[in-house]
């Protein structure tokens, strides 16, 4: 654990994407201005860019829970990438302190011809565990997915819920400071749903900030103190939870 508090701070942040190869321009304008909102310009070096975020300035500190809403295509994605590492910004400063974990794709890196046990270290390692984290969890992992001896089974010959299982059981083993999720997550039957849901909870309570995506007004006002707005790459509002619930969902 980092000796400093975890927070995340950005200071005008923006992030552009070049579009190469842009000839045929009047009909990819066209398509690209439909897509993004208009928010097509060009570079200093006359590239045509394609913005996805715009000029984000805000601070999130330890025991903020932070929804962030907008329609799709508003940044929602873009930000949580930004915030992973996935993407860098192209102007301003993003700080980030603490330790990350992310729930938004938990099939990401699964090799289907491997067996469930090869999957939890391979999904494992793209968490960031150590092997030997992983060694010791294991036991607990397979437990938690309820596959039995199917976890020495190639994870083509599981169905659709098992292979869920199993990512939720690997992804959700991490315990980061700072934890980005893309709606709330819901797995399984009945049964396992429940389960699914006590462990989501535990997780989040131990997480010193939540940052997740959300297009449910209900979890929004459930789990968290606050909500950003995003509106095609720009902050429209950011306030606490239930007053941007209101002027976002109606009130």
């Amino acid at each position: 654990m980092g000796s400093k508090m975890a927070s995340i701070s950005f200071d005008a942040v923006t992030v552009d994407f070049p579009v190469y190869n842009s000839s045929a321009r009047s009909l990819k304008k066209r398509l690209f201005q439909v897509a993004t909102g208009g928010q097509l310009s060009a570079d200093d070096k006359g590239r045509v860019v394609v913005r996805s975020l715009e000029g984000l300035t805000f601070d999130i500190v330890k025991g903020e829970r932070v929804a962030l809403l907008g329609h799709n295509g508003a940044g929602k994605s873009s930000l949580l990438r930004l915030l992973s590492g996935v993407y860098f910004p192209s102007t301003g400063v993003a700080k980030v302190e603490g330790t990350i974990g992310s729930l938004i794709d938990i099939s990401l890196g699964i090799d289907h011809e491997a067996t469930g046990r090869d999957n939890v270290y391979l999904r494992g390692a793209l968490l960031g565990l150590s092997k030997a984290t992983i060694e010791e969890k294991m036991d607990e992992i397979i437990d938690f997915s309820e596959l039995g001896d199917f976890v020495d089974m190639p994870l083509r010959t599981y169905s659709s819920g098992m292979h869920l299982r199993l990512a939720f059981a690997v992804s959700t083993i991490i315990r980061p400071e700072i934890l980005l999720m893309d709606e709330w997550l819901s797995v399984g039957d009945e049964g396992f749903k429940h389960k699914a849901e006590e462990r989501l909870t535990s997780l989040v309570d131990a997480t010193d900030i939540l940052i997740i995506a959300t297009h449910s007004k209900d979890m929004l006002l459930r789990v968290c103190t606050r909500a950003i707005w995003l509106d095609h790459g720009r902050i429209k509002m950011d306030a606490d939870a239930k007053t941007v619930a209101d002027a976002y969902f109606g009130a």
